[in-house]
């Protein structure tokens, strides 16, 4: 029966869900069976093809893909989580759960598939290839995310080899690796420049106490193109209420030195902590990108909730903390949401705790479809992603951004649809007189090139009889020579030195790409010379 539909699907060009429904239920009642699954389709599709009896269709693959949003960013995400293990942290609103790493609960999604590997750096990510790929998705880039407590603070080898089993789960065509491996976690990712699955990404989760010149060494030396810093709130009041642990100049600090080795910075912030109010809140975000001295690139907001493994719970117990109304909450987002600039990228809006671990505080699940509902205007990356959505090239600008951050210049450039406020890719150039590293000295810096759509196979062709891949346009080696030009010519009006060239903070599954413009590896970066 599956084959039935997949051909049926194919002969009729079916390009719509609710024809595919059809479908499925008129072959149903011919095979009297249960009305298949998309997975069930795409098992039996893959099955086709690797018997020689189909051909790869991306219009059949599109139709049958679940949960589409997974990679409509342009690449596929992957989450795993570290072994439990202490945190320098004593946070008031932090749970600390047993078996599980600070912060984390066993019941969150993540966690729950790392419980199930033991926390298995192999097994979770060959696990989330395995439920992409079944689930229809092209797993060609991937993005690395790397939870669980501050990863500063866990053992130099256990970091090590951990990264180096993502690495070698990734590396399918290569021979495998027990946990074991003499194998090097430089090897592995030399396999992965030209792996089936290569992680063009890599983001790590610490504290901005813990960041310095020689720790932002050995993350690049990871293969880290992304911080994520637990900020949390920028004013030193709340964070010594909160048992924070760090003042706001160690946040600055941090920002400064990540930024100047090109390396991306998600801000964890929350809202209604302990000490703060809703004019406080506000305050925070506007002051977030009105002060050079923060800028982040993208955003986690979590609304502060009680939790009962938290020290937060005996406040608020004793009736001496109340957290947002979902009225207050909903209000405030709403403003926010207005202030985050065109160049930020809003990531999350609330955290994967399931509602009934939340004892007091925000139990909304669907906060983003609220406010989209609300139409709530927002212009941060995320709410302009082109996703799926069809671009006439008659529409489509580049557009150019500046903005002072960290006591450096920052160009945003972009390539939008200006007719439809939609964001095809943009391209983050970082212009300094201070470099954290030695071997970015007179370099200006690219610390993010994204292009945005469906995820196109590396060996894809450009076009479709129905779709036209923004991926594979070329507008991403445009905005490269754009940035050549910009360095060329305005690099010394803007920096005392003398302009070398150009440095990229490239991930180690994109460095082929890179090559292929001209650049070449040197000390974890693309370095090309002007």
């Amino acid at each position: 029966m599956e084959n039935y539909i997949i051909n049926l699907i194919l002969k009729q060009k079916i390009i719509s869900e609710k024809k595919l429904d059809v479908i499925k239920r008129q072959a149903s009642c011919k095979y009297k069976s249960p009305i298949p699954t998309n997975i069930k389709l795409l098992t039996s599709y893959h099955k086709l093809i690797s018997s020689n009896k189909l051909k790869p269709s991306i219009v059949l693959e599109n139709i049958l893909k679940t949960r589409k949003i997974r990679t409509l960013s342009g690449i596929a995400a992957i989450t795993v989580i570290t072994k439990p293990y202490p945190c320098p942290g004593e946070c008031l609103y932090c749970p600390q759960e047993k078996d599980m790493p600070k912060s984390y609960l066993a019941n969150e999604p993540a966690c729950m598939r790392a419980v199930l590997t033991k926390f298995d750096p192999y097994k979770q990510t060959k696990a989330r290839l395995d439920s992409l790929t079944m689930t229809g998705h092209k797993t060609d880039k991937i993005e690395l995310i790397v939870l669980g407590g501050t990863w500063s603070y866990y053992d130099k080898k256990y970091q090590e080899w951990f990264i180096k089993r993502c690495f070698q789960a990734c590396n399918t065509k290569s021979k495998i690796q027990g946990p074991k491996s003499k194998q090097t976690l430089k090897q592995a990712q030399k396999i992965n420049e030209k792996a089936k699955h290569r992680i063009i990404g890599l983001t790590l989760e610490t504290r901005p106490d813990y960041i310095n010149e020689k720790e932002i060494k050995r993350m690049r030396w990871l293969g880290a193109t992304r911080v994520e810093l637990g900020v949390q709130s920028i004013y030193d009041n709340i964070l010594k209420y909160n048992n924070r642990g760090h003042n706001v100049q160690k946040i600055i600090n941090a920002t400064k030195l990540l930024k100047n080795a090109g390396i991306k910075i998600t801000y964890h912030i929350m809202l209604g902590l302990p000490g703060s109010n809703f004019r406080k809140d506000i305050k925070m975000f506007k002051e977030l990108f009105s002060n050079s001295n923060f800028q982040p690139d993208q955003l986690k907001i979590y609304p502060c909730v009680v939790l009962k493994t938290a020290p937060l719970y005996k406040l608020w117990k004793n009736k001496k903390y109340k957290p947002y109304t979902d009225a207050e909450l909903l209000k405030l987002l709403t403003a926010i949401k207005k202030i985050i600039p065109s160049y930020v990228r809003i990531v999350r809006i609330i955290r994967d705790i399931p509602s009934q671990s939340i004892i007091a505080g925000n139990k909304m699940s669907n906060l983003r479809q609220i406010l989209k509902q609300q139409n709530v205007k927002c212009n941060c990356i995320r709410c302009r992603e082109i996703k799926n959505q069809k671009s006439k090239i008659k529409s489509q600008k580049l557009l150019r951004h500046d903005y002072n951050a960290s006591d450096g210049n920052e160009i945003f450039l972009s390539f939008e649809d200006t007719k439809n406020n939609k964001l095809l890719a943009f391209l983050r150039l970082r212009i300094t007189n201070e470099w954290t590293l030695p071997i970015l000295k007179n370099y200006a810096i690219v610390r993010e090139l994204h292009v945005y759509g469906q995820i196109a196979s590396l060996n894809q062709k450009l076009k479709t009889k129905n779709q036209k891949l923004i991926q594979h346009t070329g507008i991403g080696k445009q905005l490269m020579m754009e940035t050549e030009k910009i360095v060329k010519n305005e690099f010394k009006k803007t920096c005392s030195e003398q302009c070398r060239g150009i440095a990229v903070i490239a991930g180690i599954g994109v460095r082929e790409y890179y090559r292929k413009l001209g650049y070449k590896l040197k000390d974890e970066y693309m370095i090309k010379k002007l």
